[in-house]
């Protein structure tokens, strides 16, 4: 028996149609963040996995109908998306492959719908976005995007009630996790026509759109770079107190989610403004490190007979 097999069986997902929907979508999700997929596999309990990788993949999807095709195309998509979505929270029924896991997770853990119905309420700001003009507008998207989008999988790991303080602590880790992606995503992104840097911090900066679609290594951009991903480095730091906010068993998960992150932003700073032509990723050793300590750390738990790390 495998243990994808097992996990599935630990969740109580025994209906063929939804087992086969939870595989294809832990297929997706592997795709598309392995280091995170490893982690989730790895560090949280049995039963949660599934629920946590049909929230991601809820998330991914809605987010590739905002971000792919003509404006035009993507409006009507994600207005039949929502839709779709909102119809089956009613019903509680749906024939999408990416929907089922979803109500099968929102029957499980009470504050998801709640979560997912925000989510689907503010994402159209991803739809409209053409660029910041200030630290503002960044910290508006983050709020009515970035916070909810993480907050479908934040949900999961606090059962009942959601702790205070635990909110802010989420938005501080999307905060840091958020502005690396956008500096060490740069490359992909300006091939794309977006610019991710706020107006003001490139004037700020001395720095124009030309000279990061160019990949200019100029004294000003290498600057503009270093600072913002310092920022983003503190601000993960910053977020590690969010772990305290967790039930012990999915605290090994956290930590390696901000650790992962963290190693991220070094390897984006030692790659300086080569990240304008291709996005950094930390060394494996670096990742396999993390995930292997924190798998320690999860063992010693689920072994331990007071259930304390």
């Amino acid at each position: 028996m495998s243990t994808w097999t097992t996990t599935l069986d630990a969740a109580g997902i025994q209906d063929p149609q939804l087992r086969e929907d939870f595989t294809r979508q832990r297929s997706l999700v592997a795709r598309y963040r392995r280091a995170s997929y490893v982690a989730v596999r790895l560090l949280l309990p049995r039963p949660l996995v599934p629920h946590v990788i049909a929230a991601v993949a809820f998330m991914h999807h809605t987010d590739n109908l905002l971000d792919h095709g003509p404006a035009a195309e993507r409006r009507d998509a994600y207005t039949a998306w929502e839709e779709a979505v909102r119809n089956a929270l009613v019903t509680g029924t749906s024939d999408h492959p990416v929907i089922r896991p979803l109500l099968h997770a929102c029957t499980h853990h009470s504050r998801l719908r709640g979560c997912v119905e925000d989510f689907l309420s503010t994402a159209t700001i991803d739809l409209e976005f053409t660029g910041f003009t200030t630290e503002s507008d960044y910290q508006r998207y983050l709020d009515q995007y970035s916070l909810p989008a993480f907050l479908l999988v934040a949900c999961l790991l606090t059962p009942g009630e959601e702790p205070a303080g635990y909110r802010a602590a989420c938005r501080t880790y999307i905060d840091g996790s958020q502005r690396l992606d956008f500096v060490n995503d740069l490359a992909e992104d300006l091939t794309g026509g977006r610019l991710t840097i706020p107006q003001d911090t490139l004037q700020r900066h001395g720095v124009t759109r030309t000279d990061l679609e160019r990949a200019q290594s100029t004294p000003h951009v290498r600057a503009l770079l270093h600072t913002l991903l310092q920022q983003a480095r503190t601000t993960l730091a910053d977020s590690h107190h969010v772990t305290a906010l967790l039930p012990p068993a999915n605290r090994p998960f956290a930590r390696a989610l901000i650790t992962l992150e963290e190693a991220t932003a070094d390897a984006a700073l030692a790659k300086g403004p080569a990240l304008l032509t291709a996005s950094a990723r930390p060394p494996i050793t670096t990742a396999l490190r993390i995930l292997l300590r924190e798998y320690r750390h999860a063992r010693r738990f689920r072994h331990s007979p007071t259930g304390r790390l």
